[in-house]
């Protein structure tokens, strides 16, 4: 796993501990709500135990914007794909941008398709990966074909 430029503003970093600037996006209700149905913000344990298994069972990167690292995207071994912007940098097309980056790396790997869990009240999520060719396969379910 290597570092991946996306275009001019952003970074794939590989995913390496640094709670300083994660923990916050995951103590932040709405991203919790959006990512993982939670109402209750992430601890530090519960965060490493996260990272822990993104990172043993496919490739997790931080998102680097402008310099700043304002997310993480991952690519699960199951072609399933994860992606959290912190609040103050969503609605500027920075998830798109990654995910088209994590299809490439998906079709690299020669993947077939590409999977993810929207939950239905998403619709700011839904949005986003219908915009890059997700399409829905269940009532929470999207795919992308390579």
């Amino acid at each position: 796993m290597r570092e991946r430029t996306v275009d001019n503003e952003i970074r794939l970093i590989p995913y390496y501990r640094n709670d300083g600037v994660s923990l916050p996006w995951y103590q932040d209700p709405d991203v919790c709500k959006q990512v993982d149905n939670r109402d209750e913000p992430y601890d530090q344990e519960l965060l490493h135990n996260m990272y822990d298994y993104l990172c043993a069972h496919g490739e997790c990167y931080y998102i680097e914007y402008r310099g700043n690292l304002v997310g993480d995207v991952s690519l699960r071994d199951n072609a399933e794909v994860a992606i959290v912007v912190c609040k103050e940098f969503q609605n500027r097309h920075i998830g798109r941008r990654c995910i088209k980056e994590i299809l490439r790396i998906a079709e690299e790997k020669g993947l077939d398709h590409v999977d993810a869990q929207i939950y239905a009240f998403n619709s700011q999520s839904r949005r986003m990966f219908e915009s890059v060719g997700f399409y829905k396969t269940g009532e929470e379910r999207y795919r992308f074909d390579l």
